[in-house]
């Protein structure tokens, strides 16, 4: 019945591609691990390995989760205030991609002109980045990711703890999953 039904769902053609590449890069490791050195070589990469992969999965989620969360909180009639748009408008370009601006003609940009704009996109910035910030904080304050970071800050010491910690296999162990990624886009 298991079977079956782990059958009939569809696994996204990218993830199994990741999922294929981190792998196959794991068990060159672990190989090479025990033939060029030892057990305790291994288990330095695999603890490295395992909490990088759980960080990097838990910032993919948390990150997608805080997108999805935009865009159900998007408000339109924000984002459309300053524009007399009708409803073919809004049904042909939803996001207002085409909409062309009126350009200042060069001889009315006097410096004070142009400060003035320079300033005025300055508090702009200013304005949306503490909402940024905001909005963005569940991102990287997600308990999963702190999980993560935390299984990887106690497996440092458990091994550094019981001498059995070693700096290079650690490093590799970690470099699995940068590697794994970058594999994976060149594969394209």
């Amino acid at each position: 019945m298991e079977i079956n039904l782990l059958m009939k769902m569809k696994i996204n053609p990218e993830i199994l591609k990741f999922a294929k590449v981190f792998i196959l890069l794991d068990l060159c490791v672990i190989i090479y691990a025990f033939l060029f050195h030892n057990s305790l070589w291994a288990l330095n990469t695999q603890v490295a390995f395992l909490s990088s992969l759980f960080i990097t999965i838990a910032s993919f989620l948390s990150y997608k989760r805080n997108i999805q969360n935009r865009i159900l909180n998007l408000d339109m009639t924000q984002t459309n205030q300053s524009f007399d748009r009708d409803k073919i408008d809004e049904i042909d370009d939803p996001y207002d991609l085409y909409t062309e601006y009126e350009e200042i003609p060069e001889s009315e940009l006097t410096p004070e002109k142009i400060k003035e704009i320079i300033n005025d996109e300055k508090s702009k910035v200013k304005k949306n980045t503490l909402k940024n910030t905001l909005f963005s904080a569940g991102g990287f304050l997600s308990l999963y990711r702190v999980l993560g970071y935390a299984i990887l800050i106690f497996g440092f010491f458990a091994l550094n703890n019981n001498h059995i910690f070693m700096p290079l296999g650690f490093i590799i162990g970690l470099g699995i999953v940068p590697l794994g990624v970058l594999f994976s886009k060149l594969t394209k």
